[in-house]
């Protein structure tokens, strides 16, 4: 027999993780509360006092159940359990967490692609524990999974895409300084950025040739997708929605689907078109090769501010790097190298992998190399393409890097 509602108006310092939420009674802002439902955590009640709400309209008798804490030592419970997978690790260390990340991360993507074709509902919750485990991952050492995320194939981008761009969002968000709340919601917002793609034909997603105008039209289409799936996902944070709806907006008001305004686009919207733009432009694709980082960020530079928020930009330069973990890069000695870690107070002069020989084209000893030591006369001409050289980049990244 389903319990009588007990409906009460509770100011939104009262409201708790886990009640639910029938309206809005009293609001400064527009807020709409389209269908009821749970109030799941504190950062979606953050999310509702962000945006002006004062009080609404809770049934009592459909609060969740919250897990329960020991109560002789909450803080710290909570402090150890940060402790063990937030202590700072070597690059080494992490790699190998960094890379299961990565491959789950990927199967999830796959297997929501599946759901979405078979009519199935996605699960938020292994969406939610993918952006926090991806939190982990760079609060121990970002060095990794930015690295684990450079190295692509060349077949996978529909999968790779968003898995990126999450990791990238992820150390942008942390570089703000945000909270961790905020953090998993615009993780995995990202995560689920670009799933309206699945239902843009494969003809036109994987097309060789230049788009039609209608097929342009269709391709376009797959944001205004994707916010029809992530609307029916009961829980999802409202940030993380927008994170999705207007990654393709600019603030030239040339963006799409809405073409919306500069002061129509939050904060959240501008670091994630800035995250998707560098990502698609460093891609490899089965019909455009991929540039460099360097290359990204110079288009990144020169369409700002039209397109993208200079102060942001900036931010994001300083979070990834000039040389970004992961990179191919061509010294001034002829050889080739791999970007292993940055050095914060010398960026242009990070810790190289050197495994290639230019001159001789050939393979050569494996040796670590740290420009920003005295002992070491060598500079970073430009970052190069693997391509150019004949390298299997994830052959070698495999053998070398992973073991």
């Amino acid at each position: 027999m389903t319990a009588p509602a007990q409906l009460k108006v509770l100011s939104i310092a009262e409201l708790q993780p886990g009640m639910y939420v029938v309206a809005v009674h009293k609001q400064k802002g527009k807020v709409e509360i389209k269908t009821q439902g749970w109030a799941r955590t504190a950062a979606v009640i953050a999310q509702l006092k962000q945006k002006g709400v004062l009080e609404l309209v809770v049934d009592l008798s459909k609060t969740l159940e919250q897990p329960k804490v020991d109560a002789a030592a909450p803080a710290e419970a909570e402090s150890a359990a940060t402790s063990r997978s937030r202590e700072k690790v070597s690059f080494e260390q992490e790699l190998g967490q960094a890379n299961l990340l990565y491959q789950q991360a990927k199967g999830l993507q796959k297997k929501a692609f599946a759901d979405i074709q078979a009519g199935r509902a996605l699960n938020l919750q292994q969406f939610q524990d993918c952006a926090t485990g991806f939190i982990d991952s760079v609060f121990r050492n970002q060095d990794a999974l930015l690295c684990i995320s450079r190295i692509r194939e060349k077949d996978a981008y529909l999968l790779e895409h968003s898995v990126n761009v999450s990791i990238l969002m992820t150390i942008f968000a942390k570089q703000m300084k945000f909270d961790e709340d905020l953090i998993q919601q615009l993780a995995t917002g990202a995560l689920l950025h670009d799933i309206g793609k699945i239902l843009v034909p494969d003809s036109i997603l994987n097309k060789p040739g230049k788009l039609t105008a209608e097929e342009f039209a269709e391709m376009r289409r797959h944001v205004v997708y994707s916010k029809e799936i992530l609307d029916k996902i009961p829980g999802l944070s409202p940030i993380s929605i927008d994170v999705a709806a207007v990654h393709h907006e600019r603030l030239d008001g040339k963006g799409y689907p809405h073409g919306l305004a500069e002061s129509q686009i939050s904060v959240y919207g501008r670091m994630i078109s800035i995250v998707d733009t560098y990502d698609a432009i460093t891609a490899q694709r089965c019909y455009k090769e991929g540039q460099t980082g360097i290359s990204a960020l110079k288009i990144l530079k020169r369409e700002s501010p039209a397109s993208f928020d200079p102060v942001l930009l900036a931010q994001f330069i300083k979070a990834i790097g000039i040389h970004p973990v992961g990179t191919l890069v061509k010294l001034s000695n002829e050889k080739l190298g791999i970007v292993l870690k940055a050095n914060e107070l010398d960026p242009l002069r990070p810790v190289i992998k050197v495994f290639y020989n230019c001159k001789f084209k050939r393979y050569i000893e494996i040796s670590i190399v740290d420009l920003a030591s005295n002992k070491v006369d060598l500079e970073i001409e430009g970052a190069v393409m693997p391509e150019d050289f004949g390298i299997d980049i994830i052959r070698f990244f495999r053998q070398s890097v992973l073991e």
